[in-house]
């Protein structure tokens, strides 16, 4: 039979050998200013989102991310969907630059019938009353028509604005944040103009929109809160399920384990080859905090099972037996989320690569920490609260007496 229990001193030993180069790299994220450490991506730390596609269906998602590396934007991500658009997340961007300007009024022209009129305006602005006069006795039906006709056209030329609606051009400005219409002014228009230049005219336009600091600092405070309020939620849950505080904290531990495994990893290969996390990180965690407290919960309840059947032996031998009992059961369980997250990651496309990555190690993490770190740490605690009781309850050795 393997000891489990008996080798937790090496379990451990390999637990902070994974776990202290992360702490480290995750460290170095505010110390490095960024430059070190986890990088975020801009839902995290703001920049501008723009959905777009080409009318040439053959663009690819590396042509369009190469070219806006040449265009100032080497660290843009480019995602290609079902439907053609391609997502393209961008450092900030001002799109003040798109908005419609009052240039565009007076270019308005003219219609030939309005030009005369507008020179003759003052004097349609005074010949009204004499024609109001000469009506009833010459030709009320002329008069009638004419004062009419030169009313509109006195009050359209003092305000072109009026006319400029009708008669300008059809096509909308672009308007910022919900556009549909690609931008020419400003940096995304200097963007947009050389992107069709090189890939070809872009079709359609889905979104275009900025995401700023307050959004960004809401999100990682939500994401921060959301993971405690779960870790809390977890810990009451086992201590109430169990009737024992210590199989609640050493899950929670467990847990956070498996949190600090994940993100060192990040942190580290954010470093070494700039992967960046983004808002379904914050999903990929909580998933993988669900499904290691499960492994935890079948393995601590077999123990509670057998503390009954096996009444009087040592705790330690009666989680070892747990272990053994439910090992097979957590391997194949984790093995089958393995395999499926693999060929996502092969296969999934770069959409998903973070969010696959992030739950493949996280899962993997958690099998583990369940199996070699919360049941010992159990253990350990079990055997340390014996043994203060029994310091405490042992009777004291009477005094010789003094010759």
């Amino acid at each position: 039979m393997f000891d489990v229990i008996g080798k937790k001193r090496w379990f451990f030993a390999f637990s902070l050998l994974i776990t202290i180069p992360g702490l480290i790299f995750i460290l170095l994220t505010p110390i490095s200013g960024g430059e070190a450490g986890l990088k975020f991506s801009i839902d995290y730390t703001g920049g501008t989102t723009w959905s777009i596609k080409f009318a040439d269906a053959t663009v690819t998602a590396e042509d369009v991310r190469a070219e806006l590396a040449t265009l100032g934007q080497p660290d843009a991500v480019v995602t290609k969907t079902g439907k053609g658009f391609f997502d393209i997340r961008l450092s900030k961007l001002d799109l003040r630059g798109v908005e419609p300007t009052p240039t565009p009024v007076p270019t308005v022209v003219p219609t030939p019938s309005a030009a005369p009129s507008s020179s003759a305006s003052p004097a349609a602005s005074i010949t009204p009353a004499p024609s109001a006069t000469a009506a009833p006795t010459t030709t009320p039906a002329p008069s009638a028509t004419t004062a009419p006709s030169g009313s509109p056209e006195a009050s359209a030329s003092p305000t072109p604005s009026g006319s400029a609606a009708p008669t300008g051009s059809p096509e909308p400005t672009a308007i910022p944040g919900s556009n549909t219409q690609v931008p020419t002014t400003g940096e995304i228009g200097r963007i947009a103009t050389a992107l069709q230049e090189a890939l070809g005219p872009i079709s359609e336009q889905a979104s275009l929109s900025s995401i700023g600091a307050v959004v960004s600092s809401d999100l990682i405070n939500q994401a921060v809160i959301l993971i405690l309020v779960g870790s809390l939620g977890i810990l009451g849950w086992i201590t109430l399920r169990f009737r024992d505080v210590k199989m609640g904290v050493t899950a929670l531990v467990a847990l956070l384990h498996d949190v600090i495994v994940v993100l060192g990893f990040f942190a580290i290969l954010g470093t070494l080859f700039n992967v960046e996390i983004d808002g379904l990180f914050v999903t990929a965690m909580l998933t993988v905090i669900g499904f290691s407290v499960h492994d935890t919960i079948v393995v601590f309840d077999r123990v509670r099972e057998n503390k009954v059947r096996h009444a009087g032996e040592p705790f330690a031998e009666i989680v070892n037996h747990s272990l053994l009992q439910t090992f097979g059961r957590s391997i194949t369980t984790s093995f089958t989320v393995v395999l499926t997250l693999t060929a996502l990651l092969l296969f999934g496309g770069s959409a998903t690569e973070e969010f696959v990555l992030a739950l493949l190690i996280g899962i993997v993490s958690g099998t583990y920490s369940s199996i070699f770190n919360a049941s010992p740490l159990l253990v350990v605690w079990q055997e340390w609260e014996d043994r203060r009781r029994g310091r405490l309850a042992a009777p004291r050795a009477p005094r010789r007496a003094s010759a």
